[in-house]
Order: structure tokens, then sequence, then C-alpha cells
């Protein structure tokens, strides 16, 4: 598969070979965000348990403008592959750069709001007294450097829709590692740095970030050269906004309401006590590890069928959604195996409660049985938005969460505690999952 610069890479040759090989680079580089979330909780839990509570208390907020911008990138990617596919350069270089100016937009208006609501805001959440002046040491900061989280966020995802995944998985995977590195340095003050404990992390991550945002517009400005500083009629700009937000709204919208459903499922095992909720945060951080390829597989189909469906070429879509549900199968089977096998060291990496690890265990034992289908339903969702079908994708999310999960998870508690509980969330998955590939199948074939 080689790279045209300004041209569809993904309407010829061997579809199987393609998506791997867009998989793969992606799978690392979501690898190393995964395992940079885990250390730079590790070094502040260090600090104290009042640096841990406080950087605990940001994540609600970065989540959120997380994202936002992703659900920007989201909607960049189904609008731009779809423009590659059908061959139309000007919309190629107008939804690139007004990407971006959309972007501009959204940050001078989250910085401004941020700040203004820095006090009221976290006071809200239940922060004070030390922890809080904590908090609004760590987000000014990454307010300050909010524009090198966003525009990489949206500029990878164009440049994913040009068919090239190396790159941006690559400057994701250096990225992480720079962040690694530089946090035991500035939050500890190793060697001739400053000791700047939770600041240090702050800054650590605004600069690594700072890397992908300048690869991200070297690649985007000068070697595709599909940013353009001409001047544009407000109307096309404002057009291409529209259609960006199309998709992006609901895909940003699902992300947002995600960890809404999880912290009523939390607050659900809570009532059965302490160890439930540990041993369920133990089980789905490793989760997040086990799900990393079919995710990959899931987000690289954005621009693979946006482009295929610009070009018309409906018979490689249908034939992508074939083999990509077969690979998560696959996958989800080698992963439900794995973790009957290795169920308990695993748990046991995270804890050493031996409560806490039998709830682990118990997840391993049951969700991964729908692994399979979960990926089919990521992969599904991914490509309803590439076919400009976010409400689609939307609803089958927020239906997954509250309409079949939540339920399902207060009548499982009832009858068979812990278990009746983790066995919905596996019902969800097979359900929603199969709704989902049938779903797509038909979209598809119109």
């Amino acid at each position: 598969m080689e790279r045209q610069s300004g041209k569809a890479v993904l309407t010829e040759g061997n579809l199987k070979k393609q998506i791997i090989r867009l998989a793969v680079p992606m799978m690392f580089g979501m690898l190393g965000l995964s395992v940079f979330h885990i250390v730079d909780t590790i070094y502040v839990g260090r600090l104290g348990t009042s640096q841990l509570a406080a950087l605990s208390f940001t994540f609600p907020v970065v989540l959120v403008l997380n994202s936002i911008a992703l659900g920007i990138g989201i909607g960049t990617s189904s609008v731009l592959s779809r423009a590659l596919g059908s061959g139309n350069q000007h919309k190629v270089v107008r939804y690139t750069t007004d990407s971006l100016s959309l972007s501009f937009l959204l940050i001078v208006f989250f910085v401004i709001i941020g700040e203004l609501t820095l006090d009221p805001l976290f006071r809200l959440l239940g922060a004070g007294g030390e922890v809080l002046v904590m908090v609004k040491q760590y987000m000014r900061i990454w307010y300050a450097g909010l524009p090198f989280v966003v525009f990489p966020m949206v500029g990878n995802s164009a440049i994913r829709a040009l068919g090239d995944t190396k790159t941006p998985g690559t400057i994701m995977l250096i990225a992480s590692v720079v962040n690694i590195i530089l946090d035991p340095l500035l939050i500890f003050g190793l060697g001739p740095f400053p000791r700047l404990e939770i600041q240090g992390a702050a800054l650590a991550t605004v600069f690594a970030r700072s890397i992908t945002f300048s690869v991200a517009i070297y690649v985007l400005a000068f070697r595709e050269k599909i940013i353009s500083l001409k001047k544009a009629a407000f109307s096309e700009v404002l057009d291409s906004w529209k259609k960006i937000f199309y998709v992006g709204g609901p895909a940003a919208l699902t992300r947002i309401m995600i960890p809404l459903a999880a912290g009523v499922i939390t607050a659900l095992l809570a009532s059965i006590g302490t160890e439930c909720v540990a041993g369920f945060g133990v089980a789905t951080k490793f989760e997040r590890f086990a799900l990393l390829f079919t995710m990959s597989i899931a987000t690289v189909m954005a621009p693979f069928v946006g482009q295929n469906f610009g070009a018309g070429k409906l018979d490689r879509i249908q034939n992508s959604i074939r083999f990509s549900g077969q690979l998560s199968m696959g996958i989800g089977a080698a992963i439900l195996i794995g973790m009957w096998i290795f169920a308990r060291p695993l748990a046991s990496m995270f804890s050493k409660d031996p409560s806490v690890i039998d709830v682990a265990v118990l997840y391993f034992r049951i969700v991964p049985a729908a692994y399979g289908l979960q990926g089919i339903f990521h992969i599904s969702t991914m490509i309803l938005n590439a076919l400009n079908k976010p409400v689609h994708a939307a609803v089958l999310t927020l239906c997954q969460m509250f309409l079949v999960y939540i339920p399902l998870a207060y009548l499982g508690k009832s009858f068979f505690g812990i278990a009746g509980v983790f066995s919905a969330l596996a019902v969800s998955y097979i359900i929603t999952g199969s709704i989902s590939y049938f779903l797509v199948r038909k979209i598809a074939d119109r």
C-alpha cells in the first residue's frame, strides 16, 4: 500500500492487508498512551494522597475536553476521507483547513471559560483546601497547553483519513515515551530539574503533546499541502463546520456519556462493598489493554470506509465489514482463552487484597466471552460515522449503556450479586454488537 499525497490510497488493492497495516501502528500508538496514563498516575500517587486526589479531580474536565476534541477529529476524518475518495481536492483542503480553524475557536472558548470557572467548578466537584490549590496549579498549565492537546487530535485524524496511520501512531508512541521520561524529572526534581510536583506532571504532558502538534502541522501543511491560508468565503467555511459537527457532535456526546454510565455501575457496586469497586477498577484498567487491537481496527475503519464510500466502492466496504468482524471475533476468542488461564496472576499485578483479586478474576472469567462482539460494536459505530450516519452510532452507544447494560445490571445484582452485574455487561456487548453488525451491513448496501 503506497501513500500518494493528496490522493485516495485505500480504494484499490488487497483490503485485508491494508486494514492490518493500518491497524498495527495505531495499536502501538494507543498502547503508548495507555501506559503513559497509568505511569502518570503512579508517579503522582508517590507524592501523596492529596496530590493523587487533585489529579483525580482533573479527570472529568480533561475527559470532557478530550471527548470534544476526539469528536471533532472523528467528524474531520469522516468528511475528509469521503472527499478524498470522491477525488475532490478542493474539499480535501477546505475540510482540513476548516477543521483546524474550528479547533482554534473551541480552544479559545474553553480556555476562557475554564479560567473563569476554575475555582467554582472544582469546588462544585468537591475539591477544597490544599487539594483545590493543586488542582488549579495543574489545570492552569493544562489550559495554557490546550492547543497542543486539541490540534494534534484533529490533525492526526486528518492524517489517518489520508490513509497514513504510521505517522500518527509513531508520534503518539514517541510522545508517550517522552512524557514517561519527563514525569519523574519534573515531578520529583531529578538532576538539574526543579521539583515541580503536580505542576511537573502537567508540564510533562503539555511538552509531550507539543511534539504531536508540531508533526501534525508539518505533515498537513508541508508534506501533504492540504492546509490553505487563502481567504475563503465565510459561507463555505461555515458549511465545512456544519458537516464536521454533524458527525463530530454526536461522537463527542457519546464519549462524554460513557463515563457517566460507568459512574452509575460504580455506585451500584459500591452498595455491595468497596472491594467490588476496587476489583471492578482493576479489571476495567486491564480491559483497555485487552481491547487495544480491536479499537485500533475500529479507528482505521473510518478512513478506509470513508474513502471507499466517497469512491462509490460499496463492495469493498461490505468485504471490509466482514473481514474486520472476523478479526474481532478471532482476537476476542484469543483474549478469552488468555483471561481464563491467567486471570488470577493478572489481577494480582494490580492488588494484593484477596477480595479485590477475587472480584477482578470473576470479571475476567465472565466479560471477555463477549469481547469479540464488543470489538464489532466499536468497529460498526466508527463505520457508521464514516458513512455519515452519526446519529445511528450515537443511539447504538447510548442504548448499550442506558437501555441494556444499566437495567440488566440492577436486575442481575438482585438475583446473582456481583456476577449478575458483570454478566449484564457481557450480555449488553452481545446484544448491541450483534445488532450493530447487521445494521451497518444493511446501511452499507444502500
